[in-house]
């Protein structure tokens, strides 16, 4: 079948090359691509040029193990995905010459993720799928058919990211898989009917792989026995320069959205779908993520920086690009690539150094930033927003890509690219 524009290798040929004069992009290194079999018991290591899908138990939790699957493309890009909330701990991409690193924040151990996303004073929600239902309803609660439910309050007065015993929280279900895309895992989790107030039995898959284009695919999938509203997304945090590195505000971001929906003091948005033009949350044209984020626009006191859904400038239902981030120091350039119709862009604003990562640093404001791809908060409050109402018989279907490349700013000439398959 034909790809998509959209779902070609990273060719930023018109906006990254008219910001990085004679700067080229490359993919990830082309190697020859061999598929493994999963081996049950885990832990065996096939080495980065190979593809394949590997996992190794790290422990449990609420008496369930939690298994560590580590995804490998054969070109470069390898993945570490827990069964704990569907997880993603690790993202390993070299830079420009070829050094790889990881580039998502973390904890270094499973007990670690567990204190975090049972903390009563909040959580980081590093790397987690959520749901049932992404970002915030407000009030916490929401109607539906005419029956009101009450969903718990984690987030002030709002239900945030599902609820304090949101999918974050469960061990999910996996199994290897082969897909047309390359390696792979599938988690499966039941949801039960009044877990966290949602109503319906929701059946819920996301499908992690490891893309033979050095992406990092997500495929969401899930049904319902009643009437039911749903969000998911992924909650990676990046640093493209490395984990632990520092500050994420030189980094260079371009989201494809002209509107936003503002947001009111408890972070809930308005229902207005207002121009980013002339605002600092106007990332139409690259721009360096700390550029204008300590300015007196009010949206950016609201949320102390970044922290809110953009309306992408999308047509048709297919995979379109949504933003791409750019370190300078390392080359390392991020797609992200999605089926939804808006994508929170959030600069890592209550990140106090408290908390001690992957490599043994501590997270402080501004070291990481997500690009949540959703339906838009508050949507069942909100009869203007795209519905995320789900119904017995329909299928829930959604899909978001982490693309990953370089530029090379040292090289003249035209842009390259890896091989295609």
């Amino acid at each position: 079948m034909r790809r998509t524009r959209a779902e070609r290798p990273l060719r930023p040929r018109v906006a990254i090359a008219a910001l990085l004069a004679s700067a080229a992009f490359m993919a990830l290194p082309s190697t020859v691509l061999a598929h493994n079999r999963h081996h049950k018991g885990g832990g065996h290591h096939h080495g980065g040029n190979v593809a394949g899908v590997t996992s190794t138990p790290i422990g449990s939790v609420g008496g369930k193990s939690v298994d560590l699957y580590t995804l490998t493309n054969g070109r470069g890009l390898t993945a570490k995905v827990m069964t704990y909330g569907a997880t993603i701990t690790q993202l390993d991409v070299p830079d420009r010459r070829g050094r790889v690193q990881n580039v998502t924040l973390g904890f270094p151990t499973l007990a670690d993720y567990v204190a975090n996303t049972t903390a009563s004073s909040g959580t980081t929600y590093f790397g987690a799928t959520i749901g049932r239902y992404a970002n915030r309803i407000g009030g916490a609660q929401f109607t539906l058919d005419g029956v009101t439910y009450h969903l718990p309050a984690n987030n002030g007065p709002n239900t945030l990211h599902g609820g304090p015993g949101g999918f974050h929280t469960k061990v999910w279900d996996a199994t290897p898989v082969s897909t047309p895309h390359g390696p792979g895992v599938k988690m499966t989790l039941v949801s039960p009917n009044g877990d966290q107030g949602f109503p319906g039995t929701l059946t819920v898959s996301v499908t992690f792989t490891a893309t033979r284009d050095n992406a990092l695919r997500m495929d969401y999938s899930a049904t319902t026995d009643a009437p039911t509203v749903l969000n998911l997304t992924n909650h990676a945090y990046f640093n493209l320069r490395g984990e632990g590195t520092g500050s994420i505000y030189d980094e260079l971001l371009k989201i494809d959205a002209s509107h936003y929906t503002p947001v009111d003091a408890n972070l809930i948005p308005t229902g207005e779908i207002a121009p980013v033009a002339g605002t600092p949350l106007d990332f139409t044209h690259f721009t360096p993520i700390g550029a204008r984020i300590r300015q007196g626009f009010p949206q950016l006191v609201i949320a102390h920086g970044y922290d809110h859904n953009f309306v992408l400038d999308r047509s048709g239902s297919g995979l379109s690009e949504a933003a791409v981030a750019v370190d300078p120091t390392t080359g390392r350039v991020l797609r992200v690539l999605t089926t939804e119709p808006g994508i929170q862009f959030y600069s890592g604003n209550f990140l106090d150094g408290s908390l001690v990562g992957t490599s043994g640093t501590t997270y402080r404001q501004g070291d990481g930033f997500t690009l949540e791809t959703q339906h838009y908060p508050d949507s069942p409050n909100k009869p203007n927003f795209p519905s995320t109402v789900l119904r017995p018989g329909q299928t829930f279907s959604s899909t978001t890509e982490y693309q990953f490349g370089t530029i090379h700013g040292r090289h003249h000439g035209r842009l390259a690219h890896g091989k295609r398959h």
